[in-house]
């Protein structure tokens, strides 16, 4: 029988996109929705058509650039885990400087558009850029690393405050916390799915150091960005709207109960893909809360 030819190797915009996980939007989607809620919250509506965009096209770019340096920094973690090992970084099909060189020129056209807003908003990209660079390495040293994960993905919050007002009030504070707690639970979701592969290889995760409350936290974690989020927003008139938007993640999050109580992979994997849900939920209860109101 005549052989079959070999497959053709993976041109290098095809890793690249793989890199930067093109086709799983689902981790942009998480970091989206709180920051165009912060920014509608900021504007008390809609923001106007060119930070939207700003926002939007900066955290895909800022998420695409994390990806890069977190496969970096993860590469000898990854080869040892069935879900991460194919990655390019990790197969050296995408060297570490190549990774790198692409997260910085992804990282300089987020700055580059923060750039057209306000002073504030450029200075709080700082801090937020350190967080986000910071968080691959905190698994090797912090027990919870999913907590400086929730501070990396909540940032854009006081940066669409600043943008908007030109400073950071406490609202925006309020709701990075109540944000943080989301990241928490997701992103504990996520860490279930590779809970036997990180206790072998020695990472830690909020998975690991919860043990058998991980179920228990997640669902107090969902419980206090709905409930801190709601008594931030009270005030702010977006009538019924928002409390049916409310409601419905709170649905939501007591279906992702049923995802994970059993900690199966499948259960655990899907419930961490379908956040964005959630989030677009929020979103949506504030967005028309404004147009209503």
């Amino acid at each position: 029988m005549p052989m079959s030819p070999p497959a053709a190797a993976p041109s290098r915009l095809a890793l690249y996109l793989d890199l930067i996980r093109w086709n799983r939007p689902a981790g942009w989607l998480v970091l989206v929705w709180p920051t165009l809620s912060a920014l509608w919250v900021a504007a008390s509506g809609f923001p106007g058509w060119h930070l939207l965009a700003v926002f939007v096209a900066g955290t895909v770019l800022m998420r695409s650039a994390g990806c890069c340096v977190n496969d970096v920094a993860d590469r000898e973690f990854d080869r040892h885990v069935k879900r991460t090992a194919g990655r390019p970084v990790t197969t050296g099909l995408v060297s570490v400087r190549e990774a790198l060189v692409l997260g910085a020129v992804l990282a300089l056209a987020s700055f580059a558009l923060v750039l057209t807003t306000s002073a504030a908003a450029v200075a709080w990209s700082v801090p937020a850029l350190a967080v986000a660079i910071a968080y691959p390495f905190a698994k090797r040293v912090v027990s919870m690393p999913q907590a400086v994960l929730g501070v990396a993905f909540s940032l854009g919050i006081p940066i669409a405050f600043a943008a908007v007002r030109g400073a950071v009030p406490p609202l925006a504070w309020v709701l990075l916390l109540g944000n943080l707690f989301w990241v928490l639970a997701y992103d504990t979701e996520y860490a279930m799915v590779d809970r036997d592969d990180d206790l072998r290889i020695g990472i830690k995760t909020s998975a690991i150091t919860l043990g058998r409350f991980d179920v228990a936290a997640i669902v107090g974690f969902y419980l206090a960005f709905l409930a801190i989020w709601a008594a931030a927003l009270a005030g702010e008139g977006l009538g019924l709207v928002f409390w049916l938007a409310l409601a419905a993640a709170l649905a939501q999050a007591a279906w992702h109960w049923t995802l994970i109580r059993h900690r199966t992979r499948e259960g655990c994997f899907t419930a961490f893909r379908e956040n964005h849900w959630l989030g677009a939920t929020v979103f949506a209860g504030i967005a028309l809360g404004y147009a209503l109101r």
